[in-house]
């Protein structure tokens, strides 16, 4: 089931663009290693959900994984061959909004060969390159 908001205040949404890197969300919270952007972009509920059933399957029942994004703009998109005017078209999908340096997902509870394997595995499926970060020692 992709993820989506329960209900919004306005259903289409404008465009907009991502300027600058990312200021919240960008260090490891809750795991021991994260998957960060390195390019602004736009990932699909349905992504977020295929990444999450990669991580799953590869790490078994052995950590746990955090998802640290979620998709609250919505995706308009007219159908193909429609003539000009109209009006806007119909929400396609919902989709998360990253900056460069976002941490997407969180694992804890395994090995850093397990979490680079699986985040390996995770990457390719999304439209943005990634890399392996770990969590920063606190003092």
């Amino acid at each position: 089931m992709p993820l989506m908001p329960k209900r919004v205040k306005y259903r289409k949404s404008q465009k907009g663009r991502v300027k600058g890197n990312a200021t919240r969300g960008n260090y490891v919270a809750f795991g021991e290693y994260g998957l960060q952007t390195l390019e602004p972009g736009k990932i699909s509920a349905a992504t977020i959900e295929a990444g999450r059933v990669v991580a799953s399957q590869s790490i078994k029942a052995g950590g746990k994984l955090y998802i640290r994004i979620f998709p609250h703009k919505s995706i308009t998109s007219i159908p193909a061959e429609t003539r000009m005017g109209k009006g806007k078209g119909e929400v396609e999908y919902w989709a998360a909004i990253v900056k460069p340096g976002t941490v997407l997902y969180e694992l804890g509870g395994v090995t850093e060969e397990a979490a680079r394997a699986t985040f390996a595995r995770l990457s390719y499926k999304l439209p943005v390159s990634c890399r392996f970060i770990t969590r920063r020692p606190t003092l």
